[in-house]
C-alpha cells in the first residue's frame, strides 16, 4: 500500500467544475420540479432563500476549509473547533444526506433513461440506477485525473443543454402561470420548498470535503466556492421561471413524481420534441456528473473517518492515491438507500440530514479564532439559524427518522468508544 495521504491534483478551474458538477443536476432536473409540487409558484422565491441560506453556509464553509484543507469537511471541523461527538455527528450526517442525494441523483438518471427510451412502465427503475453507479463506482476507482477530466467534459455539455432549454422554453412562458392559478401562497408548502431546494445547493461542499487535494487551498477554496454559488443560482432561478412559466407549478410537479423527467415534459408541451431530446441528453450527463462528485466526496469523509476510526480502519486505505475501500463502501450505501426507488422519499430524507450537517459547519465558523476568520460572523449566525428552522419543515416522518439516524449514529461512535477504551486499557 502507498502513502496514505492524498495529493494536491486540482488547481481552481478543476474545484470550480468539481462544485458545478456537484450542484448543477439533481438541483435543475429533479428538486425543482419536487419544490413545485410542495410550494407552487412560491418555488421560485422559495429557489432566492435557499441560496441566501446556502451562501451563508458556502462562506462558512469557504473560510473553514482555507483554515483547515484537510478531506472530511465538517466532520474535520467539528473535531477541531467544536467537540469530538459533534464532529462525529457532521461526519455521519453527511454521509446519510449526501447517500440520500446521490440515490436521487440514480434514480433520476434512470428516469431520464426509461423516459427517452418509452419504457417508463416495462423497466424498473432500479436497473439502470445499478448500472451507472457501478459504472461511475469504477472510474472514481480509476482516480482522480481521469476523473476530473471526465467531469469536465460531463459539466460542459449539462450547461450548454441548459442554455439550449432557455432559449427554446423562454417564447413560451406564460405571465400568468407564474402568478398561481391555485389556492395562494401557503406558508407550510413555501417552507419545505426552502429546504427541499437547498439541498440542490449544497454540492459546494463537495470543494470543502476535497481540501486535502486541492492547491493553494486558502487561495483557491474560498474563490471557487463563491464563483459555484452565483454560477448556480442564477442558473436555477432562470430555469426555475421558465418552467413554471411554461407549464404551470402544479403541471411540473405532476410532471416530476410520474417520470422524473419535468425539463424534457415542459420542452415536450411546447412541441419541442428534439429540443426535449437535447434536454434529455444534457439532464443524464447532469445526473451522471452529480453521482460522480458525490462519490468523490463521500469517500473522502469516509477515508477520514476510517482514519479516527469512528469507521471501521481499513475506510483509511489508500491505494495507488486512491481510497478505494471508502469508495466502494460509500457505493454499496448509496445502492442501498436507492433500492426502494423513491425520488421524493430519498430528496427529504437528505434536506433533513444535510441541514443539519450545515448547521455544525455555522457552528465550527463561530469558533474559528479572529485571524482565520475571513467573513463576518452574522454569515455564520443566519446559516446555523436558518438551517435549524429548516431542517423541521419537511415532513414530519421525514425529520422523525432523520433524528433516529443522527441517535443511532451517535450510540454506534460510544460504543466504537468504549471498544477503544477496552482495547487501550
Amino acid at each position: 500500500m502507498s502513502s496514505q495521504t492524498l495529493s494536491r491534483t486540482l488547481g481552481l478551474p478543476g474545484a470550480v467544475f468539481m462544485g458545478l458538477g456537484s450542484m448543477v443536476g439533481t438541483g435543475v432536473f429533479v428538486s425543482i420540479g419536487l419544490g413545485a409540487g410542495v410550494a407552487g409558484v412560491s418555488v421560485i422565491p422559495a429557489i432566492a432563500v435557499a441560496a441566501f441560506v446556502a451562501l451563508c453556509n458556502g462562506l462558512s464553509s469557504a473560510q473553514l476549509a482555507a483554515a483547515h484543507p484537510v478531506s472530511g469537511g465538517t466532520y474535520e471541523y467539528g473535531y477541531k473547533y467544536l467537540k469530538p461527538w459533534l464532529g462525529f455527528t457532521a461526519g455521519w450526517m453527511f454521509l446519510c444526506a449526501k447517500s440520500a442525494s446521490a440515490a436521487t441523483a440514480t434514480l433520476g438518471f434512470s428516469g431520464y433513461v426509461l423516459h427517452m427510451l418509452g419504457a417508463g412502465e416495462s423497466v424498473p427503475l432500479l436497473i439502470p440506477a445499478m448500472m451507472i453507479l457501478v459504472l461511475m463506482t469504477i472510474l472514481v476507482l480509476s482516480g482522480l485525473k481521469r476523473t476530473h477530466w471526465v467531469n469536465v467534459s460531463i459539466v460542459s455539455a449539462t450547461l450548454l443543454s441548459l442554455i439550449w432549454f432557455v432559449l427554446r422554453a423562454a417564447p413560451g412562458v406564460d405571465s400568468a402561470m407564474l402568478t398561481g392559478t391555485g389556492d395562494g401562497f401557503k406558508l407550510p408548502g413555501f417552507l419545505e420548498g426552502c429546504a427541499l431546494m437547498f439541498v440542490a445547493y449544497t454540492g459546494y461542499g463537495r470543494i470543502a470535503t476535497m481540501g486535502e487535494e486541492i492547491q493553494d487551498p486558502k487561495r483557491n477554496i474560498p474563490k471557487a466556492i463563491v464563483a459555484v454559488m452565483i454560477v448556480t443560482a442564477i442558473l436555477y432561478m432562470g430555469i426555475a421561471v421558465v418552467s413554471v412559466g411554461v407549464a404551470g407549478a402544479d403541471q411540473l410537479g405532476e410532471w416530476t413524481r410520474s417520470d422524473a423527467a419535468p425539463l424534457e415534459s415542459v420542452l415536450a408541451h411546447l412541441g419541442h420534441s428534439v429540443s426535449a431530446k437535447v434536454v434529455a441528453i444534457g439532464a443524464l450527463t447532469a445526473m451522471i456528473g452529480v453521482l460522480l462528485n458525490l462519490l468523490l466526496g463521500l469517500s473522502r469523509v469516509l477515508l477520514a473517518m476510517g482514519r479516527r476510526r469512528d469507521m471501521p480502519s481499513f475506510f483509511a486505505g489508500i491505494r495507488n492515491g486512491t481510497p478505494v475501500a471508502a469508495i466502494i463502501g460509500v457505493a454499496i450505501l448509496i445502492g442501498l438507500i436507492a433500492s426502494p426507488g423513491q425520488v421524493r422519499v430519498s430528496w427529504s430524507f437528505s434536506a433533513f440530514t444535510v441541514l443539519v450537517y450545515y448547521s455544525l459547519t455555522n457552528l465550527s465558523a463561530l469558533n474559528l479564532p479572529p485571524e482565520d476568520r475571513l467573513y463576518p460572523r452574522v454569515f455564520s449566525w443566519c446559516g446555523l439559524a436558518s438551517c435549524l428552522f429548516l431542517a423541521f419543515q419537511v415532513e414530519p416522518v421525514i425529520w422523525v427518522t432523520g433524528l433516529g439516524v443522527l441517535v443511532a449514529g451517535l450510540l454506534w461512535h460510544l460504543v466504537r468508544q468504549r471498544m477503544h477504551q477496552r482495547l487501550e486499557a
